[in-house]
């Protein structure tokens, strides 16, 4: 079997054969379906965890209940794991001991709560706190470093927050919200951590992105969506009408 020391080497190797495309799973289901459709490893979206055991994104989500989706999810799977823990759950250390014993290899943790952006120095001290604690596991945890410059504001600051995250220790510098060319090329360029891009309708291509200098593709909560929308459309037909067209293949 391979250890989950092999995973974590396994998921940093593959940010140097870039891009890296992780299409995200919400539980042990959606990561076997994603893993069965070729990926080369596994993302979690903390929104779509959250929405998948009937809470509400951004502070629904408890830590347990998080890292019991990881270990199934895990489970199920043989490519190397990294999970949204969002700002860390208040103990940054104990969370990354607690996703680390689940079994994961890698972690997105991000910059802002409750939707108002922290100070970089503050986010520092997490990633640092997330790569002491797992130093002292053993595990050469793979650290994607989100930040809601562009999120919650216009940018300001990007570079900065990305060379004191990458002083701390982070692996990868995730900017979600941008989807235009010039500036994802500017962001690549400029950044002293590989890219992370979350992708959707309206952004580059994958292809197009790899060309821009993007690292890593993720699509968030995108993918959850639609599939929690198509369950709603379905029902309401069936309820309604009792009619079945959303079931249909497209």
């Amino acid at each position: 079997m391979t250890t989950q020391a092999e995973q974590a080497r396994r998921l940093r190797t593959l940010h140097a054969q870039p891009p890296l495309v992780l299409p995200n799973a919400w539980d042990a289901g959606s990561a076997r379906a994603i893993e069965a459709a070729g990926a080369s490893a596994i993302a979690t979206t903390s929104a779509g965890v959250a929405w998948s055991l009937g809470v509400a994104d951004g502070g629904g989500l408890s830590l347990e209940a998080a890292v019991g989706a990881i270990r199934a999810i895990v489970a199920a799977v043989s490519v190397p794991v990294t999970v949204d823990i969002e700002a860390g759950y208040g103990d940054v250390a104990a969370t990354v001991r607690a996703v680390l014993e689940a079994g994961a290899v890698g972690i997105n943790l991000e910059d802002s709560t409750g939707g108002v952006l922290d100070t970089p120095i503050v986010h520092a001290d997490r990633i640092r706190a997330a790569r002491e604690a797992a130093v002292a596991f053993g595990i050469d945890l793979v650290i994607n470093a989100r930040t809601d410059t562009y999120m919650f504001g216009d940018g300001t600051g990007t570079m900065v927050r990305a060379h004191l995250y990458d002083e701390a220790g982070a692996d990868v510098l995730f900017v979600p919200a941008v989807v235009d060319a010039p500036t994802i090329r500017t962001l690549a360029a400029d950044s002293p951590l590989p890219l992370n891009i979350m992708a959707g309708p309206g952004a580059p291509t994958v292809a197009e992105l790899a060309e821009l200098g993007v690292a890593r593709v993720s699509v968030g909560p995108a993918i959850t969506a639609r599939a929690y929308a198509l369950v709603t459309a379905a029902a309401t037909e069936l309820l309604k009408s009792g009619t079945y067209d959303a079931l249909a293949e497209s």
